[in-house]
């Protein structure tokens, strides 16, 4: 594409473009361009190829997420309130990782490029529930930025110092909080660990050294995943019954008008008492109103008519 008189803002746009990788990203700074793309006369017929280029690009991805829709597994993954997603190159452990975090089961393989499709497992921490994902992995044609793109936390799976800036520029459009997860770490002595900490630590990562064959770092890994969501956990009580053990998952700030819309938004004008214990509450058993803020780890009792 020719970009004489061009402003800076167009040739760095029309540079990224030619960079790309992935047709998302093509699209992204040939919209730039388009934005940037001076609108006189002279320009016009510029304006009109990038405008050509961008309509042939969508129907080109269209098509392939038509044909990856009619390949996909039926049982499509649906986004849970606490997901964590994998990302990494080939043979960095991330299917290792999944087994070994969730109940899930896929295939550990030295063969490049074993996960082709997503994958997830649930990791059980303290009657939390949390997603995770592993899927295809970077630079194979199945990665979705998509997944990437809108999960809450990204583990950023690595065996290596030097793949991590590599693995971050799939990263820079995710506002998804970061671990590093420095994989296979039994193939380091103990001083070559503590190099490779003080490495990372001088950078400030968020960080883990991990190994599924010895086990190390993977409770220190459930427990960052799970400080990593900023979400609180409140228990049901069912009156005269014992609270129930799994948790039910809101954002910081809910109230109880939230907790009973998150049940059933049918079920707000049935309520005729509402009963509360642990933080959040004056003293236990509290009776408190709709709009009562919840704080972690409370207890909650509703009355119906």
């Amino acid at each position: 594409m020719a970009s004489t008189n061009q402003s800076p803002f167009y040739k760095k746009a029309e540079e990224n473009f030619l960079k790309a990788e992935t047709d998302e990203d093509r699209l992204y700074w040939l919209d730039e361009m388009i934005k940037e793309c001076p609108k006189h006369k002279s320009s016009e017929k510029m304006l009109s190829n990038l405008k050509t280029r961008r309509i042939k690009l969508m129907e080109k991805i269209d098509r392939i997420k038509k044909s990856k829709k009619s390949s996909a597994s039926k049982d499509s993954i649906k986004k849970s309130d606490m997901q964590a997603v994998l990302i990494g190159f080939t043979n960095s452990g991330k299917s290792s990782l999944l087994k070994t975090l969730t109940n899930s089961t896929p295939i550990v393989s030295p063969v490049p490029f074993t996960t082709q499709h997503p994958i997830q497992g649930m990791l059980n921490y303290e009657g939390v529930q949390i997603q995770i994902i592993d899927q295809a992995s970077l630079k194979n044609e199945n990665f979705d930025i998509g997944i990437v793109n809108n999960t809450d936390l990204l583990l950023i799976v690595v065996t290596s110092a030097e793949e991590i800036q590599e693995v971050l520029k799939f990263t820079e459009r995710s506002r998804a909080k970061k671990i590093i997860v420095f994989n296979k770490s039994d193939l380091h002595n103990e001083a070559e660990k503590r190099k490779i900490s003080a490495n990372l630590n001088s950078k400030k990562y968020n960080y883990i050294l991990t190994s599924t064959l010895t086990g190390e770092g993977i409770k220190e890994l459930k427990e960052k995943i799970f400080n990593s969501f900023e979400r609180v956990r409140i228990y049901l009580k069912e009156p005269g019954k014992e609270p129930s053990k799994i948790p039910m998952i809101l954002k910081p700030g809910s109230t109880i008008k939230d907790v009973v819309e998150k049940i059933s938004k049918q079920m707000l004008s049935t309520i005729s008492e509402i009963h509360i214990w642990g933080p959040s509450s004056k003293f236990p058993n509290q009776k408190v109103g709709l709009n009562h803020l919840i704080k972690d780890k409370d207890i909650i009792e509703l009355k119906t008519r």
